[in-house]
């Protein structure tokens, strides 16, 4: 993540920490999973009313992620100018833990899975090959459960 963008993410991470806070790292990933069947659903749908001249995917939702040595906030990624939107999410780390990293699709990204005491699904994590290093910052951050 460049540094303005970085900067304008610790910007809309300060007013929400809590006092003694400290900010770890941050960057960005793609939140979620899309099923096989929705993408083929919406891959033939868009084929068809578009008479194929159009073809259109689904993927995970980017988000940025800051991490602080009490929890994992998540942040809107997907807004016209780019900057950081509002808190999605916030998840603390005491009850957090983080599968061990493997490759993505094609090997270019990273992938894990976050794991939330009490919840049943796991919240997975791809990183795109920019964003790698940070993948392993983070899962090496949270480390696996005791």
């Amino acid at each position: 993540m460049n540094n303005r963008r970085r900067q304008q993410l610790l910007q809309a991470v300060t007013p929400l920490l809590a006092d003694g806070e400290q900010v770890e790292a941050a960057s960005l990933a793609k939140v979620g999973s899309v099923s096989v069947k929705r993408r083929v659903l919406t891959t033939a749908l868009v084929g068809a009313l578009t008479a194929g001249t159009v073809i259109a995917t689904v993927q995970p939702r980017p988000m940025y992620w800051v991490l602080t040595d009490q929890r994992l906030m998540f942040f809107d990624a997907r807004t016209t100018t780019g900057r950081p939107g509002g808190l999605l999410m916030s998840l603390p780390l005491a009850l957090t833990s983080a599968a061990p990293v493997r490759k993505a699709l094609l090997g270019l990204g990273l992938q894990t899975v976050l794991t939330v005491q009490g919840q049943e699904q796991g919240l997975k994590l791809t990183f795109p090959p920019a964003y790698k290093a940070a993948g392993r910052d983070l899962a090496a951050r949270i480390g696996a459960a005791a």
